[in-house]
């Protein structure tokens, strides 16, 4: 049986920076992953560039039914450590907006980063190499064993890194969150996050045609202390809404609640068109797709049975504040969403309670640790997510090398 100081199973992102920084300190590693090919998921995030971090990470950007968890690793590994670790690699980047980097070639490059990260550090890495079993070191000497494809290795080391449920076709699978229960961890259930939303399609069939259509707005949901708000881009789909704005709202939204989008935040609609009354010949039609898309313009004003030819001098003072009033406070339902093919990333996960914040490992079983997506810890969109992939790798490792 092959022995190691640290074995890492699952090579995406967390998984991949664990294990480079952990060997780069001392630690003889071992790198598994079921999959042909690594870190797919940075392959194809940020269009392909991979939004790898955001300068403007903070807790609060951040869910978990334990939200003072993060708090730590994020402090003590920060987005300007691993902005220094792209810059030392030469890896061009741009700042797209509201803090997001983007690598400026092709998210390979960070993915290329992280292999000569992992061989510096000596890392020993199999893939695609699965895992039958682990379990804890027989006769009481601490540590693990794992049965592998390539035969059964053991070390005092685990880091189970295998990521979320998001993106099936590309490997995702809940193999974390079954090791987590099988040494007796508690996880928060499981739900798609940053993912579109869905409506029944008898309602939705007067907005179906404006697919395509996006427009920023202001969205929000929940209630008292629990509401949240987004400005964001929206953009309509054949099945519902989509987004920056609806991705972001979606990590927050339960079933059953409705959302309040404003279709023309900082404006005062119901004025501008008021306005417009007394100093246009233009149809009403014309008139109100110079403040929103056209198509979607045309459809506000069917919906509320107004004639989009009446000439603006013409319109009634109620209709005009009424059809602003709807735009400004728009509340719709969803009936669910895309599901975990369109997720971005997945919100619950092991029980945080159950972790140490400063080094991800569990306090029931010495010795094991849990880092990225599979710890009940999400990010909002923009890169936060990412972030918290480096934080809570660098935490682990550190804590590897000062055992």
């Amino acid at each position: 049986m092959e022995t190691f100081d640290v074995v890492i199973v699952g090579a995406g992102a967390a998984g991949l920076f664990c294990a480079g920084r952990a060997g780069q300190r001392g630690q003889r590693v071992l790198l598994l992953d079921h999959s042909p090919k690594v870190a797919e998921k940075i392959r194809i995030s940020g269009g392909g560039r991979a939004n790898f971090t955001n300068r403007d990470v903070t807790p609060a950007n951040f869910l978990s039914d334990n939200p003072r968890f993060c708090r730590s690793a994020l402090a003590r590994y920060t987005p300007g450590d691993f902005i220094a670790l792209v810059q030392r690699h030469g890896i061009a980047f741009h700042e797209k907006h509201k803090g997001q980097l983007f690598c400026d070639r092709s998210a390979e490059d960070l993915v290329t980063m992280l292999l000569r990260e992992c061989d510096t550090g000596g890392v020993v890495r199999r893939q695609p190499c699965g895992v039958q079993a682990i379990r804890q070191h027989r006769g009481g000497a601490g540590g693990f064993e794992l049965d592998t494809d390539a035969g059964p290795v053991q070390a005092p080391r685990l880091v189970i890194a295998t990521g979320g449920l998001p993106v099936p076709k590309i490997g995702a699978s809940d193999f974390g969150l079954r090791i987590a229960q099988q040494f007796g961890h508690h996880v928060i259930e499981p739900r798609p996050a940053l993912v579109p939303l869905t409506f029944d399609p008898v309602q939705w069939a007067p907005f179906a045609a404006l697919s395509g259509v996006a427009l920023p707005v202001g969205i929000s949901t929940g209630s008292g202390k629990a509401r949240t708000t987004f400005l964001e881009d929206l953009l309509f789909t054949h099945r519902g809404l989509s987004g920056p704005a609806v991705l972001q709202i979606s990590s927050f939204w339960r079933p059953g609640q409705s959302l309040q989008i404003d279709l023309a935040p900082g404006m005062d609609l119901g004025a501008r068109l008021l306005a417009a009354k007394q100093s246009s010949r233009r149809q009403l039609g014309n008139e109100f797709a110079t403040l929103l898309p056209t198509r979607l313009a045309e459809a506000w004003l069917q919906g509320a049975g107004l004639d989009a030819q009446r000439p603006m001098p013409d319109c009634k003072d109620k209709d005009l504040q009424a059809v602003a009033q709807r735009a400004r406070a728009w509340d719709v339902t969803p009936t669910g969403d895309e599901g975990w093919k369109k997720a971005e990333v997945m919100a619950g996960g092991v029980d945080t309670r159950e972790l140490s914040s400063q080094t991800l490992e569990s306090k029931r079983v010495p010795g094991l640790h849990f880092i990225g997506e599979v710890v009940d810890v999400t990010g909002w969109l923009g890169g936060y997510n990412f972030q918290w992939a480096w934080a809570s790798a660098a935490a682990c490792a550190d804590a590897c090398v000062a055992s």
